[in-house]
């Protein structure tokens, strides 16, 4: 009974994965080409699927519809669940997690109708025909636009959001009989100890050579090359194969610079076509034709963090374009299937609320906060033509960066990795766990920031990108307190002399001088399971 019952599940699973397939934009055109080949074959009638399905083998064909069975299975995690499964329960399994997410989605959209009203602004207003005649001429150089912005403020900051989640309770936990929780996080959630993500990062737990880090020379005979020079040999030889798990192992130890992007691309499933062009075009006179309020908070936001950051001030042009175009885009709102979270919704004035005349407010179904630019900004110096730069974004985005800032049980969302972090520090640095509890020091409120915006803006360019290639090649954000909980144990020694709270936030400023791989590979290599000595 039970193995036919795994059978029909797994039926299912196929049935709607080919179901799902057959509405993404790869497939009228996979289609086309499938039977522009087939055309030029002689199969016999009689075997036919037998002879179509040896011939496919090893073609591009058949690679590009395994990338594309991936990426869909990566991207839509719940197609793989039991099809019998409530939405709700896919979305967020905990009810109370379910209804603080509702709440603070409830306290997001209050916070824009009251900026909304005091600034005496629209939420949405159609552009005159001069206005946008400006904003089409002004479009490459739109920060040198001199709007009047001292009056937006950002909706909420990280430490806002850490305060929710450092509210939260599950109702069902009895403290008296259960074990206590000794942070700020109180849910018992589970997730990874050490032991567990030394077992998941295995490749950055051993010994294994690093792009970066080892620059050792390798080869035989008469030639040899640099670890840098033979990974892009390798490199080169992976972006010809065009297969993204293969491109997915090949970042794992480490990616090639002047490859990356493309490399990136391969991993995330993206192909930049006409169709993009054309899409993003469509998105820019979106731009022309409204105005968002959204538009002023981003706004506000890139010259709060990318226009004062050294690194990243000079693409203020193409940061204003690439989001500005995002939050019009309604193919963001796809990430809501498996995400915690709803879009928020807004009615046109003067219509009544019902569900036919309700859309989502922004199109995109996001509310920027103070720091959300930063997700953006370090892929400028990857990328130079804005509809790749725009592309890459939105997926990363739509596959982690939303999952940072939602209240969700899931094991990559704000509030367990705030948790996974609190756990590493008790169980790996328990002496400086310890005194920062006698000095009544908090150590989480440094950190989540830089977990929040994925370091980016903490770290330099060139040392972020091999984070967020740790992020690409294992799919996970767990990384992101492995790495927070190095950095405070690199500063273990100073932290043990401070006595205060702002003592500690000194201490912690300043961290773009950190390489990422050594402080990695030194969380997950060593034995942190004791109690490290001062």
């Amino acid at each position: 009974m039970l193995r036919q019952e795994l059978g029909t599940n797994i039926t299912a699973i196929v049935n709607r994965l080919a179901s799902e397939l057959q509405n993404t934009p790869f497939y009228p055109d996979f289609l086309a080409d499938v039977q522009t080949t087939m055309a030029t074959q002689n199969f016999s009638k009689e075997r036919f699927g037998t002879e179509c399905y040896e011939w496919a083998q090893g073609t591009s064909l058949d690679t590009k519809l395994r990338n594309a069975l991936y990426h869909l299975m990566h991207v839509q995690p719940t197609l793989l669940a039991n099809p019998d499964t409530p939405r709700q329960v896919l979305k967020e399994p905990l009810t109370y997690i379910r209804k603080a997410q509702s709440s603070w989605e409830r306290r997001l959209v209050k916070c824009v109708n009251s900026m909304a009203s005091e600034l005496g602004m629209p939420l949405a207003r159609r552009r005159t025909k001069q206005e946008r005649e400006e904003l089409a001429e002004r479009w490459a150089d739109l920060s040198t636009d001199e709007t009047d912005l001292t009056m937006i403020r950002p909706v909420y900051a990280p430490k806002d959001f850490l305060e929710v989640l450092a509210s939260l309770r599950n109702p069902n936990y009895d403290e008296s009989v259960e074990e206590n929780l000794w942070g700020s996080i109180q849910l018992p959630l589970k997730v990874n100890d050490i032991k567990g993500l030394v077992e998941l990062y295995g490749e950055l737990a051993c010994c294994c050579k690093h792009t970066g880090l080892d620059e050792s020379v390798v080869g035989e005979y008469k030639v040899n090359l640099t670890l840098a020079d033979e990974r892009l040999l390798l490199g080169q030889k992976v972006v010809e194969r065009n297969h993204g798990p293969l491109s997915r192992e090949l970042i794992k130890s480490g990616c090639p610079t002047s490859l990356r992007g493309v490399l990136w691309h391969q991993v995330l499933g993206l192909e930049i076509t006409d169709k993009h062009c054309k899409y993003f075009e469509e998105l820019v006179k979106a731009v022309n034709q409204h105005e968002l309020l959204v538009d002023k908070l981003i706004m506000k936001d890139i010259q709060l963090t990318a226009s004062n950051d050294d690194q990243y001030f000079v693409f203020e042009d193409i940061l204003f374009q690439v989001l500005l175009c995002f939050f019009r885009d309604t193919e963001v709102l796809s990430h809501f299937e498996h995400s915690s979270a709803s879009p928020p919704l807004a009615v046109a004035r003067g219509n009544t609320p019902t569900p036919d005349n309700l859309v989502a407010y922004p199109p995109c179904g996001v509310i920027p906060f103070h720091g959300f630019t930063m997700y953006a900004a370090p892929l400028s110096c990857l990328y130079e033509d804005p509809v790749h730069f725009y592309f890459t974004f939105r997926e990363m985005y739509c596959r982690y960066w939303y999952r940072l800032h939602i209240v969700t049980s899931h094991t990559q969302g704000a509030v367990g990795l705030a948790l996974q972090f609190e756990l590493l520090l008790q169980s790996c640095e328990t002496r400086l766990w310890q005194h920062c509890t006698t000095m009544n020091i908090q150590l989480l409120p440094i950190v989540f920031k830089w977990i929040v915006r994925g370091f980016s803006g903490y770290l330099v360019p060139d040392q972020l990108f091999h984070l967020w290639d740790v992020i690409l090649a294992w799919e996970s954000l767990e990384v992101l307190p492995v790495l927070a909980l190095a950095v405070v144990s690199f500063r273990r020694e100073n932290l043990m002399d401070v006595t205060s709270q702002t003592a500690a936030e000194a201490v912690l400023a300043d961290i773009t001088a950190m390489r990422v791989i050594p402080l990695l590979k030194l969380a997950l290599a060593t034995d942190r399971t004791r109690d490290r000595e001062g």
